[in-house]
């Protein structure tokens, strides 16, 4: 077991993904189907090795903290991934930054008496060695070492900018410029923090005893800029350098920043294709998740005279039934749903949605719990859809809230607690416009799945 403490930033609001964070937060996002973006830094520490885990939340943490509660129990002495609430330990305020979070949560650290501390976010998807980055950092004495990646120059923006000399240290650090400078050598790419740090316990603790020398909230903004300054051994780490056991040699590093929904939902399309670019099926290196009691998914005929199923590069997850419909180039969750006709294309479908019976469906993100009525068509017609559906991104993905059900003609019925929580949202309210929604007028909650648990399971019962 590795003595490095480990603080997983796990607060965010993600708001940049509303509406799926507008009851959640972004690492309790669902992804892939089955597992949570949590789940992947989870399962890169745990993989390497390490056994004292705390995650920090904050924000819309209840689904989260019930996933970790339930799912990621550690036994053995000495050994815990412990959920750790915004406590308010040094005033009335929240966190306020990612450095921030660290600082108030000082006592673990000092608790811990570790010689190191990983401070990793846990809102991306990635594989990661975790134990080959802190081989560098104790091998190059390192006060702080920062995972860094090569981005196209146009995504760079987003992310802290690294520049670093021939032995790798840093030099420079700005966080998200307007106009990144790129790579020596490399044009058109610029080598970014992926927001993983991996610190000397005394360095970080000597960052929050220093009250003169301005803010100390982010360590993007703030702390790395300080220590560069002043002359700390700062190290890049090329995440592009890391093997995976069970990865074949060669095998592309992959990490992705799902921030967005384009992003996001990028991402899902990713591992659902037919070379997927991220590999789940490693059995050296699994990503670990909820272990759920539902039977394996089924692909059946709706009744003798209805075709067979048509399912091609396309993840199908436990417990959800296909019948007698096409499933392509999708994403569809566990608990899901799909009746007779319908036809479902380059989407993602989270938990528990039910797809009404010739239902076409093209470019959406559906959501958990969510209920398509027979005959609905998206995605075919982006004027209309535009005008019909609250939320739809610049390329054209109709998002559908949690718990919604969706007529074939007139608005959307938003569940009672989601439309709540999106007209308490500033960045999501201006969305719902007059006539694109209605409320349920039957009380019905999010968490009501739409999915098969109250179908019939005969074959020639399916679509009656």
């Amino acid at each position: 077991m590795k003595d490095t403490l480990v603080m997983i930033m796990a607060g965010g609001k993600g708001s940049r993904l509303g509406p799926l964070t507008v009851h959640r937060s972004k690492p309790g996002v669902p992804f892939a189907g089955r597992y949570r973006i949590i789940d992947f830094v989870l399962s890169n520490f745990v993989n390497s090795g390490y056994r004292r885990i705390y995650v920090l939340t904050q924000y819309m943490s209840s689904s989260l903290i019930k996933h970790l509660s339930r799912n990621w129990r550690l036994s053995g002495f000495g050994e815990y991934i412990e959920v750790v609430p915004a406590q308010m330990r040094l005033g009335e305020f929240w966190y306020r930054g990612t450095a921030d979070a660290v600082f108030q949560n000082l006592n673990l650290v000092r608790d811990a008496r570790a010689d190191h501390i990983a401070v990793f976010g846990g809102d991306h998807i990635y594989k990661m060695a975790v134990d080959q980055m802190e081989m560098q950092h104790r091998d190059r004495a390192a006060d702080l070492t920062v995972a860094a990646f090569p981005v196209p120059v146009k995504e760079a923006s987003a992310f802290g900018i690294i520049d670093v000399d021939e032995r790798g240290r840093i030099i420079g650090f700005i966080e998200k410029p307007k106009n990144p400078p790129e790579m020596p050598g490399r044009p058109g790419w610029s080598l970014v923090s992926m927001g993983n740090y991996l610190f000397r316990r005394e360095v970080l603790e000597r960052v929050f005893a220093d009250d003169n020398k301005g803010p100390r909230h982010d360590f993007g903004k703030d702390v790395i800029p300080r220590l560069v300054a002043d002359g700390a051994r700062v190290f890049a780490y090329d995440f592009a350098q890391n093997k995976i056991p069970g990865e074949p040699e060669g095998a592309a590093p992959y990490w992705r920043d799902v921030g967005t929904i384009e992003s996001y939902f990028t991402s899902n399309m990713e591992l659902r294709a037919r070379v997927p670019a991220l590999d789940l099926y490693n059995r050296q290196w699994r990503i670990r998740s909820a272990q759920r009691d539902y039977p394996p998914a089924r692909f059946v005929r709706a009744n003798e005279g209805q075709p067979s199923c048509e399912i091609d590069d396309s993840l199908i997850c436990e417990g959800s039934i296909v019948s007698s419909a096409t499933i392509c180039e999708s994403v569809l969750g566990y608990d899901c749903f799909v009746h007779a006709g319908a036809k479902v294309r380059d989407s993602v479908v989270l938990s528990g949605c039910d797809i009404g019976a010739n239902a076409r469906l093209h470019k959406v993100l559906l959501d958990k719990n969510c209920k398509i009525e027979p005959g609905t068509v998206i995605g075919e017609d982006p004027i209309e859809d535009a005008k019909r559906f609250p939320f739809v991104t610049e390329s054209g993905i109709v998002v559908v809230p949690k718990g919604t059900i969706v007529p074939a003609k007139g608005p959307v019925v938003l569940a009672n607690d989601v439309a709540a929580l999106l007209h308490n949202d500033p960045e999501l309210a201006h969305a719902l416009r007059p006539g694109t929604f209605v409320v349920s007028m039957q009380s019905r909650h999010s968490y009501d799945s739409a999915g098969p648990r109250f179908k019939k399971f005969a074959g020639d019962t399916l679509d009656r």
